[in-house]
């Protein structure tokens, strides 16, 4: 385990070497707009369990649900929010 994850960090900077500027900057603007999408999605998932605990509903904040809305977006949102008023 401890070489697999050495040589991805050593691949990962092997790559980096091989790229140039604009390249660079392009992945880390692309990898920081994931991010914020991310952290935007665990606030609006947050904030839907809170609403919802009012209800009795529990809409669920994990890894998976952060990443379909995420990817999805909007209908990320949607398709959370009706499997937790469904199920």
């Amino acid at each position: 385990m401890k070489i697999a994850i050495g040589a991805l960090i050593i691949g990962f900077l092997v790559l980096l070497l091989l790229m140039d500027r604009k390249q660079m900057r392009k992945v880390f603007e692309r990898l920081s707009i994931y991010w914020f999408r991310l952290a935007f999605s665990f606030l609006i998932l947050f904030t839907l369990n809170v609403t919802a605990g009012f209800l009795g509903v529990y809409v669920p904040v994990n890894i998976a649900s952060g990443l379909v809305i995420t990817i999805l977006g909007i209908p990320g949102v949607i398709s959370i929010c009706t499997l937790a008023f469904f199920l």
